[in-house]
């Protein structure tokens, strides 16, 4: 069931892997089907080795049709973010070394360095800490994700939504790519887009 479809979770998970922004053990990847189940990948699963195997279903009521698979602890974030966001077809978190750094400390994350940062990304919103895989930090995530699609929570991780698995993949790397410059700026004097320049590109991605 879903072959292609899973196979698909499974190889953005594995170029996560690749591409140094998550850990063996870290990490979660989702996507929403046109029939409203879900695909999200395993718990305790390797991921550099993922395969469709790997990845579960799930019904939009939580419902695990794979019952073979232990899936995520992070479940409870991806569908509550999916009751909450209809316009959400996938969620990427992951642990990514500089974007995470930045959720330990009370340093925004500029994400007005470049156009492409803000255009494709946004502002990034801090989400408070709560304990990993609990009921509260679904709650909590899902709360503040209504009206951002990318967010740093708090001595935890990174968390990006997009309208496909690709999308929610490039605003990860955005947010790295960002975290990274942002690191950089404190050394180095740097120019930040101004509000006219947000707004022209607010305009330009028909978010006003």
């Amino acid at each position: 069931m879903y072959e292609q479809e899973r196979e698909q979770v499974a190889y953005f998970m594995r170029r996560l892997y690749r591409q140094f922004l998550t850990t063996t053990s870290g990490g979660n990847i989702s996507c929403r089907l046109p029939d409203g189940n879900i695909l999200i990948t395993a718990s305790q699963s390797d991921k550099c080795n993922q395969s469709k195997e790997t990845v579960g279903i799930l019904t939009p009521d939580g419902k695990n049709l794979t019952p073979e698979l232990k899936l995520s602890i992070e479940s409870g974030i991806h569908l509550s973010i999916y009751r909450n966001r209809p316009d959400v077809a996938a969620i990427v978190h992951a642990h990514p070394v500089t974007a995470t750094f930045f959720c330990t400390t009370e340093v925004p994350l500029n994400m007005h360095l470049t156009a492409e940062a803000y255009a494709v990304a946004g502002d990034v919103v801090r989400i408070p800490y709560a304990l990993m895989g609990s009921p509260e930090l679904a709650r909590i995530v899902a709360g503040y994700m209504k009206e951002h699609d990318c967010g740093l929570m708090e001595n935890h991780g990174v968390i990006a939504l997009g309208k496909s698995l690709l999308n929610a993949f490039d605003k990860m790397e955005l947010l790295e790519n960002a975290a990274k410059q942002t690191l950089w700026s404190h050394s180095i004097q740097t120019r930040s887009l101004d509000a006219d320049q947000l707004l022209e590109l607010d305009h330009f991605m028909n978010r006003k």
